[in-house]
């Protein structure tokens, strides 16, 4: 089974085009996405047909579970898609949708559009050519949700605070009082500005604790987060069913979200993670759109 590898700042998957192969993914997942043992990946993303859109994404976590979406993930995959030429020959096939399988912008030839369903729903990307090639990939990552029954969440909380953004929910974990704002970007997120550097804070251990907390139905990803400036925010995630990570889509639209309603910074943001920076814009009440640079590291042949 051939396979690509591809990473957007440090954020590296597996993609296979699955289009006409079925597998137990969530089984292959955990056997691919080994360091040492396997290829080595923060997810395996499967590229199947869609009936709504121009590609469906189903991403696996190495553990198995599977993810409702992931920020890099779409940006590797719009690149995967059309460098790989897959976009253009799903073009030749019917499909239930009028809108064309890949669009130009009128003000620029070198930007392309794709849309993708995800367990979130649906998903827009623009790439971003250069020299025939995809560099960097924008991603609409919806508009975030905060009652607690989409994140979701589950705890007594007074019925009038269910209308607003819950931007300060204290959570005691191992000694260390936590102080965190909870929302969804299509999967959940609990966020924890740190006045402390956070290279000091002890992600392995605390990450975990949050991930897996009864008040997290299906658990949750986690990051910390150090205001720098209005336009920069440093940040570490533990993503759900993966650990830590050198950067993570969804988890940077996450902190720049609840960054904004906290006033710590304006419409636009750097997130500086470990593996690279990504920037996130939000207009306070539509879409987040996530943007940064995508690469292929690898290709390779998978023995089943």
């Amino acid at each position: 089974m051939k396979f690509s590898k591809l990473q957007a700042a440090g954020n590296d998957f597996i993609l296979v085009d699955a289009r006409n192969v079925e597998q137990n993914w969530a089984n292959l997942a955990q056997f691919m996405c080994r360091h040492h043992f396997g290829v080595g990946a923060d997810g395996l993303i499967v590229v199947k047909d869609s009936q709504g859109a121009d590609l469906k994404m189903r991403i696996f976590n190495p553990d198995g579970s599977e993810a409702e979406v992931c920020g890099n993930g779409l940006r590797c995959l719009s690149k995967y898609a059309i460098e790989k030429g897959i976009v253009g020959k799903m073009s030749l096939q019917p499909k239930q949708s009028s809108s064309p399988k890949i669009r130009r912008t009128s003000g620029s030839k070198s930007d392309l559009f794709l849309a993708i369903e995800t367990l979130a729903g649906i998903r827009k990307t623009k790439a971003y050519m250069l020299g025939g090639r995809v560099n960097r990939v924008e991603v609409s990552m919806g508009i975030p949700q905060f009652l607690p029954d989409q994140i979701p969440v589950r705890f007594a909380i007074a019925s009038e605070a269910k209308q607003s953004p819950i931007l300060d929910y204290p959570l005691l974990i191992e000694g260390r009082h936590l102080t965190l704002a909870l929302l969804s970007m299509g999967n959940p997120h609990a966020v924890s500005f740190l006045s402390e550097p956070i290279a000091n804070f002890p992600l392995a251990e605390i990450g975990p604790k949050v991930e897996t907390d009864p008040m997290f139905p299906q658990r949750t990803n986690f990051e910390v987060a150090k205001i720098l400036s209005k336009e920069k925010i440093e940040a570490r995630v533990w993503e759900r069913g993966v650990g830590e990570t050198l950067a993570c889509g969804s988890g940077a639209c996450a902190v720049a979200v609840a960054a904004q309603l906290l006033g710590y910074t304006d419409g636009q943001v750097d997130i500086i993670l470990p593996g690279g920076i990504l920037t996130v814009s939000w207009d306070g009440t539509g879409e987040v759109l996530l943007t940064g640079p995508v690469e292929e590291v690898f290709i390779g042949e998978w023995l089943t």
